[in-house]
């Protein structure tokens, strides 16, 4: 913990070169640099305690409030604070809308917001409307309306808000993104990835255990239970598709000189849920007799004006390992996370795969090579310390965030253009400019090949 509280106090990875930086920024309204950023933090379940915890170890920071509904929750966060060395933060947590008295205070720059995704988009906007720096968890927006919001009131407001993708982050995806930028794949024509992640222990949790077999949510649920299931019953679309899509947008340089421009999406039959519930509660049991919307398998494919395809898949209804089924593959060759392989033209053998370990081992992202170790513990594998840091060091500087509100409305929108195009049987659907033309000329993301 000290170690880690030192190197944050010393270093600003955006000083050494972040791998994700665009220079673009819209509305910039300069400050000087601060010291101290002051967060607020809005939700505090599992999600957002996880946030707290690390930003926890920081000497660049001061939880001056928090946010939840749940007093519980609270009492978790207060004791973490307390433990950390903290001073105490003011609570807010009366009633659904007391997060705005949070916005209001004067000692709170920046938020990050970590609740269930109804209230992502009403709260993000409030706070941009606040003037505070805003970090929102995923996925950002639920309609096509909402995406539009993030992007009208970041106009609007002049103040930045960040999408808090941590997969962006991962040491492979980060590894292979330099091969991308190293031009190793040669020129880049087709992706995959996804999001296929058994959810039903999650969507029906309803023990003291985290993978208690319950069959009940809503309001006999817990954590997640309580709000995600009911997504599932209502609706049939890729529900949360920026795990996948994020890595593979910095890939391409979507809103900085390529972006989506039609999706079509098909889903399988929905029994996956139901399968579950019977199986654990029986078939005599009321959650038995639901018919949930949701196909256990979504697949959307995206075309970009670059001239790639993207594949996205959406599996959580179905018993799979985890995987986020990433594929990047250009003239020269291909790269997939599932058998973790490799095959380039010339170099690997012919017709043949090859272990991506030495690959990834050689192409190894310079941050991670510096500072990884100090993300052991961190979460996701280390990449919440990298993403939490972006938020820290560009809310400091008040500069636009390395995923911003045009990449939360695009990547976002995939929920509710797949949802129309499943309702009008895999009919194509356009993908509206959320930068209004100006992604021609927004500089790509800059690459810092070697930091040493």
């Amino acid at each position: 913990m000290d170690s880690r509280r030192n190197f944050i106090k010393k270093t600003a990875i955006l000083g050494t070169g972040i791998s994700l930086l665009p220079s673009f920024t819209f509305g910039l309204n300069s400050s000087s640099n601060a010291d101290i950023v002051k967060i607020g933090l809005i939700g505090v379940g599992l999600r957002g305690t996880k946030h707290l915890q690390n930003l926890l170890l920081r000497n660049d920071i001061n939880v001056t409030a928090i946010c939840d509904v749940d007093p519980a929750r609270i009492t978790i966060a207060l004791d973490k604070i307390k433990e950390s060395g903290y001073k105490k933060p003011l609570v807010f947590g009366k009633d659904d809308y007391d997060y705005r008295n949070l916005l209001a205070l004067d000692n709170v720059d920046a938020v990050v917001i970590s609740t269930p995704w109804l209230w992502h988009t009403r709260m993000a906007k409030d706070a941009m409307r606040a003037k505070k720096y805003t970090g929102l968890e995923v996925s950002a927006a639920n309609t096509m309306e909402e995406c539009w919001d993030l992007v009208n009131t970041h106009e609007e407001t002049g103040t930045h808000l960040m999408i808090l993708e941590n997969v962006n982050y991962r040491r492979d995806v980060m590894a292979v993104l330099n091969m991308v930028k190293q031009n190793v794949f040669g020129e880049l024509l087709h992706f995959r990835c996804g999001y296929q992640h058994d959810l039903r222990h999650v969507k029906f949790n309803n023990g003291k255990e985290a993978r208690a077999l319950g069959v009940e949510f809503g309001e006999k649920g817990i954590s997640e239970a309580k709000w995600r299931t009911q997504h599932s019953l209502l609706r049939n679309a890729d529900l949360y598709p920026t795990h996948g899509i994020g890595p593979i947008a910095a890939m391409c340089d979507i809103n900085r000189g390529n972006r989506f421009m039609s999706l079509t999406s098909n889903a399988t039959k929905a029994v996956g849920l139901n399968n579950y519930i019977v199986k654990h509660g029986g078939e005599n049991h009321p959650n038995a007799k639901l018919k949930f919307k949701l196909g256990d398998i979504v697949t959307s494919t995206i075309e970009t004006s670059n001239g790639e395809t993207i594949i996205v898949t959406h599996d959580t209804n179905l018993p799979r390992p985890y995987s986020l089924g990433f594929r990047v593959q250009g003239a020269n060759g291909l790269w997939e996370v599932d058998g973790n392989r490799i095959h380039i033209d010339g170099i690997t053998e012919s017709h043949k795969w090859d272990d991506a370990d030495k690959w990834l081992k050689k192409y190894d992202h310079p941050l991670w090579k510096k500072y990884g170790e100090l993300a052991t513990g961190a979460g996701h594998g280390g990449m919440d310390f990298f993403v939490l840091h972006a938020f820290v060091e560009s809310a400091k500087q008040n500069i636009a965030p390395p995923m911003d509100a045009y990449d939360a409305a695009a990547w976002s929108a995939i929920t509710p253009l797949s949802e129309a195009s499943i309702e009008n049987n895999g009919e194509p659907q356009d993908f509206p400019d959320f930068t209004r033309g100006n992604w021609v000329k927004r500089t790509p993301y800059k690459w810092i090949k070697d930091t040493h």
